[in-house]
């Protein structure tokens, strides 16, 4: 088990002992290499000031794959095996600026200039990504940066302009000395009286989560980051799934979808909508690219948020979850996982190694509807979805699930027994909208009003059915993207 967190910059291989297991990319390269191009805006992952890109060899193909994230809640072990690209990276020796740089300067894309080393970072993934992106696929890209001066017009001109020109040099990727740092060995790190383990397997993960069973199960680390920059938290036993062999499989059968705990979101939702293409928008709003690139959907579904959007869709498409402990595995149904706030269906020692989602089924409808204030990078108000399977004009199945309406993410049994044998129609869905208020109690908060959260949920479903008779188009927004 090694001591030594490995990982390439700027074409070398950084080895660093001693490290502080929970110090921050970002602070590494501000306080430590003096590397000032990378800003901290928020702390928290929501400006993308601190935008960076990591490259990693692709695991079941060739090439390497760039993924921009949030160097402000990233913690500095989880580099291991990995090169680290800042906007300092791409300026190359004698060969200028780089294309996404120069575009930048010449669409004149930086107004104050805080935010434009994380927009250079998230285009230059882009850059690298997609050859020939559409306005939506550049709007996507960078719905993780913030600009405070509303430049954005110049910053899409940038993005349009940047493959333009010629390419000055070499591409700042590593891919030789990646190479040489694939390594099966766990890793160890003790910080004084802290420790991290980023175990290889999940045998080693249920033997280290025994062992050490107050430690912190560190994901994406999108939520646990904050716990550090934000509430100033002293984690003193930290483990790292992300490089446990087993939780990062992703695999489509006859039957099932089955995606690894430790499978980043973005990776994960691309196979989703794959087979569940209804839900794009859904996914497209989830969080930002750079919070999906680092965040786990196991992460997101083992934090149990009442207001997780993930998990309403998955609970209604029938989604199980595989638990791991020294004593074996069991397997619990996403949606008798939530017991009541922040309390799930985990035995000590257990942990989320797989989540397993139907294929769907002929004939059945699957829907989700999220409400927020904007369309990008905010938190659901209600997150609603549905499945739906007629028999002619009669229900033959229909599930939903809310989130956003009560202390957890949860069926709406009254309402789904108002429908199912029922007729499809206007009546029907009237008795299973008076029904909703059975089912949740919602609360009022900085989101929403008790009442107005019901009423959304009530409208959305009037909405769903509308849907499924063509009288709606399948997209709440109508303008923009």
């Amino acid at each position: 088990m090694g001591s030594t967190v490995k990982f390439v910059l700027d074409g070398e291989i950084i080895e660093l002992k001693d490290v502080d297991p929970t110090r921050t990319v970002l602070q590494y390269l501000r306080e430590y290499l003096r590397r000032t191009g990378t800003k901290e805006g928020c702390a928290e992952g929501d400006c993308g000031a601190c935008t960076v890109v990591i490259a990693e060899l692709n695991r079941d193909s060739d090439g390497v794959q760039l993924k921009a994230i949030n160097s402000c809640i990233q913690f500095l072990p989880t580099l291991h095996g990995k090169q680290l690209i800042t906007v300092e990276s791409l300026k190359q020796k004698n060969a200028g600026l780089h294309p996404v740089q120069r575009a930048m300067v010449d669409c004149h894309g930086s107004q104050c200039g805080f935010c434009t080393p994380g927009f250079v970072m998230s285009l230059f993934a882009l850059y690298q990504n997609n050859a020939a992106p559409s306005r939506v696929e550049i709007d996507d890209a960078l719905a993780g940066n913030l600009c405070r001066c509303t430049g954005y017009r110049p910053i899409i001109a940038a993005a349009n302009t940047m493959y333009e020109l010629p390419r000055a040099g070499t591409e700042p990727l590593h891919e030789a000395l990646l190479a040489k740092l694939e390594a099966d060995d766990a890793l160890h790190i003790e910080y004084g009286t802290r420790k991290f383990f980023a175990p290889t397997s999940g045998k080693e993960l249920a033997a280290l989560l025994t062992e050490h069973p107050k430690a912190t199960l560190l994901a994406g680390g999108t939520d646990v980051g904050l716990w550090v920059t934000k509430q100033h938290r002293v984690l003193d036993t930290v483990i790292y799934t992300g490089r446990v062999a087993e939780l990062r499989r992703l695999s489509a059968n006859r039957t099932h979808i089955e995606i690894g705990a430790a499978v980043t979101l973005a990776d994960a939702m691309d196979v989703i909508v794959e087979h569940y293409p209804a839900l794009d928008e859904l996914f497209r709003r989830f969080a930002s690219p750079p919070i999906r690139n680092a965040g786990t959907l196991g992460g997101n579904i083992a934090n149990g948020s009442p207001i997780g959007d993930s998990m309403p869709a998955l609970m209604v498409a029938g989604t199980t979850l595989t638990l791991m402990s020294v004593d074996g595995v069991r397997e619990v149904a996403l949606d008798a996982f939530y017991i009541d706030y922040q309390v799930k269906d985990l035995k000590p020692g257990e942990f989320i190694a797989l989540i397993r989602i139907p294929l769907p089924a002929k004939n059945v409808i699957l829907h989700s509807h999220k409400l927020s204030k904007r369309f990008d990078q905010d938190i659901s108000a209600v997150c609603s979805a549905y499945r739906l399977e007629l028999d002619g004009q009669r229900v033959a199945s229909f599930a939903m699930a809310c989130g956003g309406m009560a202390a957890t993410i949860r069926r709406a049994s009254h309402c789904e027994a108002a429908l199912n044998g029922q007729p499809w129609n206007a009546a029907s869905i009237e008795k299973a909208m008076l029904a909703l208020a059975d089912d949740f109690a919602p609360i009022s908060d900085m989101r929403a009003s008790a009442d107005y959260r019901l009423r959304a949920a009530q409208n959305l479903l009037r909405r769903f059915y509308l849907e499924t008779t063509g009288e709606l188009g399948q997209s709440v927004y109508r303008y923009g993207r």
